[in-house]
C-alpha cells in the first residue's frame, strides 16, 4: 500500500480575499518536500486553470519538486490528456523523470473540470474521442523502443511522419488512467492493461468495489498480466491529532470549495449534514485522527484490495500550516499503522 497526497495548487487567503497564484507554487514545492521527507510513497499535482487552483503546468512543477527530493513518487493528479498534446506531456514528464532518476508518472484524465476546453480550444461534444484518440498516442510513445521513430494518424491531431520524440527515458513512463467512477473507463484501464486511479469526491466509497471488480474481470479477459494492474483511490482528506478538530477544521475547507464549484457547475452547496455522512465510516471525506484515517484506509483495503491511496488536503484555502501538518501526521502516524497491519495480513 503506497499513501501519499495530492494537490491541485490552492491558493491561501490574504485578509480575506484570494492571494498571488505566484505563492501557490512555492506552498506546494515546501509541501512535496515534506511529504518525501517524512516516508509517503506519493505526490500528485493536478492541472487546473482557475485563479483558485492554479497548478496548470503540472510537469513543471514536479521537475522541480525532483531536484528537491529523493525517493518519492511524483505524478499528475491528473493530466487532462483530452485537451493537451500526447507528445508534449510525454516530453515534459519524459525530462521530469530523468531528473527524478525514475520516480515520475502520469495519471490521465478526461477532465473532470472543463475549463481546459475553451481555454485551449476544444468542444466538449468530443469529450471522449479526444481522450481515447490521445491515450493511444501516448500510449504509442511510451512503447517506442530507443531511437525508434514514430508514424501515427487520428483524428484530432495532425499526423506524425517518422519523428523521433526526446528525450526517451531508461525505460517506459508509468501511466496510470483516471476515472471518477465512468464503468467504461474501468474497462478500458483494464483491457489496455494500465493501472487505475479512482477519484472519489463524494458519496459511498463502497460504490466502487464492483467498478474496481469490473476492471479486474476486464483485464482477465483481454488477458492482462496482474503485475500490470493498481489500483488507487484519490479522495480528499484531513487529519488533526484530534478526530473534531480535524472534522471541524475540514468541513470550513471543503464546505467552501464545494460552495464554489457549485456555483460553476451548477450544484447546492452542501451543508454540515452532509458533509459529517460525507466523513462517516463509508463516506468518501477522509477527515479525523490519524487512528481513524488509518482504521478506515484498511478497512478499505480489506474490500478493494487496492495499492495506493492519496489525499487531497489543501482544499478551500486551508491554512498552509495545517496542510504541512496533516501531511507530517500522514507520514508519520498514520502510514506505520497501516503498513504494519498489512504486513501482519490484517
Amino acid at each position: 500500500m503506497e499513501l501519499g497526497v495530492y494537490s491541485f495548487g490552492d491558493v491561501q487567503r490574504i485578509n480575506g480575499e484570494l492571494g498571488p497564484t505566484s505563492q501557490a507554487i512555492p506552498n506546494l514545492l515546501e509541501a512535496i518536500k515534506l511529504a518525501d521527507d517524512v516516508g509517503l510513497d506519493f505526490f500528485g499535482v493536478g492541472e487546473h486553470h482557475t485563479d483558485y487552483f492554479p497548478a496548470s503546468s503540472p510537469a513543471t512543477i514536479l521537475a522541480a519538486a525532483a531536484a528537491l527530493t529523493k525517493n518519492i513518487t511524483l505524478s499528475s493528479a491528473v493530466s487532462v490528456l483530452s485537451t493537451d498534446d500526447p507528445v508534449r506531456i510525454y516530453q515534459q514528464f519524459a525530462t521530469a523523470n530523468i531528473i527524478a532518476n525514475g520516480r515520475v508518472e502520469i495519471v490521465a484524465g478526461r477532465g473532470s473540470s472543463t475549463e481546459s476546453f475553451p481555454l485551449f480550444g476544444y468542444d466538449l461534444k468530443n469529450y471522449d474521442a479526444l481522450y481515447a484518440e490521445k491515450l493511444d498516442l501516448l500510449m504509442k510513445i511510451n512503447a517506442l523502443e530507443k531511437n525508434e521513430p514514430l508514424t501515427w494518424e487520428g483524428q484530432f491531431r495532425a499526423p506524425i511522419q517518422e519523428a523521433l520524440i526526446v528525450p526517451q527515458p531508461d525505460e517506459p513512463l508509468n501511466i496510470w488512467l483516471a476515472t471518477g467512477g465512468n464503468p467504461d473507463s474501468s474497462i478500458r484501464a483494464g483491457a489496455l492493461g494500465l493501472p487505475i486511479a479512482y477519484a472519489v469526491i463524494g458519496g459511498q466509497i463502497s460504490r466502487f468495489a464492483p467498478l474496481v471488480d469490473l476492471y479486474r474481470r476486464a483485464a482477465d479477459h483481454y488477458q492482462v498480466s496482474s503485475e500490470k494492474l493498481g489500483v488507487a483511490i484519490a479522495s480528499p482528506g484531513y487529519i488533526a491529532e484530534d478526530a473534531q478538530d480535524a472534522k471541524d477544521t475540514f468541513w470550513q475547507a471543503w464546505g467552501s470549495t464545494m460552495a464554489t464549484l457549485g456555483k460553476v457547475r451548477g450544484f447546492a452547496a452542501p451543508n454540515r449534514s452532509h458533509y459529517d455522512a460525507e466523513s462517516g465510516e463509508d463516506g468518501a471525506l477522509f477527515a479525523g485522527s490519524p487512528e481513524e484515517i488509518a482504521d478506515r484506509i484498511i478497512a478499505l483495503h480489506k474490500k478493494i484490495k487496492h495499492t495506493r491511496h492519496y489525499f487531497q488536503m489543501d482544499v478551500g484555502q486551508l491554512p498552509h500550516d495545517k496542510f504541512l501538518r496533516s501531511i507530517e501526521l500522514l507520514g508519520t502516524q498514520v502510514a506505520p499503522r497501516v503498513r504494519k497491519a498489512l504486513s501482519d495480513g490484517v
